[in-house]
Formats: structure tokens, sequence, C-alpha cells
């Protein structure tokens, strides 16, 4: 600090020690500072250090290029699977719709084969019973011309009358 001197102030000398004031130790200290620094061969330190940083940074980036790589083929092969599988699937639909159509026409087709099956047999079994029918009809009408006959013969036919024919059938044999 100054000294106040009837109102004049008087500046004190600035402390040295020889004859470096503190500004000039302060560089100085810097300077030992750099050598030591230098002697002791921090900065190749710090470059094989960097150098060593450097080296782990790239390998890390290579690996993240290795990674990235396999997981675009990863990707690619999945999408390919995809692809795959879509075209897999239209393939079974399709066919599950060609199959579907086959078993509906030879449904269509065995339905008809059944009813033209039926048909027949229903024919046929009008047909016998219209034979049956006409069967019993000539039986009926035969028994019914034979009792016919048998009265009009027996009414109408008496011995003479019998003579007479069976002389003219034999005269026709």
């Amino acid at each position: 600090m100054a000294e106040q001197v009837a109102g004049t102030e008087v500046p004190h000398a600035e402390p040295t020690a020889l004859s470096l004031d503190s500004s000039m130790w302060v560089a100085l200290a810097m300077v030992v500072v750099i050598l030591i620094a230098l002697w002791k061969k921090v900065p190749a330190a710090i470059g094989r250090s960097l150098d060593g940083k450097i080296a782990s940074i790239r390998a890390q980036l290579a690996e993240a290029e290795a990674v990235r790589k396999e997981a675009e083929a990863l990707r690619a092969e999945y999408e390919a699977k995809v692809r795959t599988a879509e075209t897999d699937a239209a393939a079974m639909l399709t066919r599950a719709q060609s199959e579907a159509e086959a078993i509906i026409a030879k449904a269509g087709s065995d339905a008809e084969a059944l009813v033209a099956r039926r048909q027949a047999m229903a024919e046929a079994k009008i047909g016998a019973e219209e034979r049956a029918a006409v069967a019993e009809i000539r039986a009926t009408t035969a028994r019914a011309a034979t009792a016919a006959a048998k009265r009009l013969i027996v009414s109408d036919l008496d011995g003479k009358s019998d003579k007479a024919l069976v002389d003219e059938a034999i005269a026709g044999l």
C-alpha cells in the first residue's frame, strides 16, 4: 500500500528477488515446467495415449461397420424370407381354391349321378309295377273271361250242342 503524504500518494516499489519481478518468476516457472515435461517425454506419452484412443475408436468403428453390415444382411435375408412366405401363401391360397372348386365340381357330378341312379331305380320300380299291374289285369281278365265263358257254355250248351261241337272239333282235326 502506499502512504499518504499531504494528500498525495507515494508509490512503493514492487518486491523483486534476484532482480526478477513476480511476472518474470511465473514465466520462468512455466519454462521450467515445460522443460521438465519435455525431458520426461510427456508429449510422447500423450501422443501414445491419443494414438491408443484413436486405435480403440477405429476398432469400435470397424466393429460397428461389421455389425451394420451383418444387420443389413439379416434384414435382406428376412425380407427374402417374407417375399418367399408371401409367394408360398399365395400359391397355397390358389391351390386351396382350385381344390375347393374341384371338390365342388365332384360333389355336383356325384349328386347328378346319384339323382340319375335313383331316377333309374324309380323308373325300374314303376316299370315293374306296371308289368305286375298288367299281368294282374290280364289274369283277372282271363279269370273273368273264363268265368263268363263257363256261364255261357253252361247256359247255352246242352248234350246235343256238346256233341255237335265235339264232332265239329274232330272234323277240324
